[in-house]
């Protein structure tokens, strides 16, 4: 067995300069007995940019489990998303 040797590889490290940090807020729709499936997939599809198949993934979620992070984002971006679900009659949070 050798003994250990320093390598070039060992003493070139790069090192992060700075930290950026970036305030990522999630938009949460919860479940009510009062909305249609069809309401909240089209309401998905309409206000976040969802696909057909990932609204309805959400929605399954939203019904099963209670809520789902339908949308990461700014706070400013996720704002009026939530106030326009809410506008439907959908209840929603923009939460940390």
């Amino acid at each position: 067995m050798q003994p250990f040797e320093e390598n070039d590889w060992s003493t070139n490290v790069d090192v992060l300069d700075e930290v950026v940090e970036t305030d990522v807020h999630n938009l949460v729709v919860f479940n009510d007995d009062v909305n249609s499936f069809d309401h909240v997939i089209a309401t998905l599809i309409d206000v976040c940019a969802h696909t057909p198949e990932q609204a309805e993934q959400c929605t399954l979620l939203i019904h099963y489990k209670g809520k789902c992070s339908v949308k990461n984002g700014s706070w400013d971006e996720l704002v009026p998303m939530r106030n326009e679900i809410c506008r439907r009659g959908i209840n929603a949070e923009v939460l940390n």
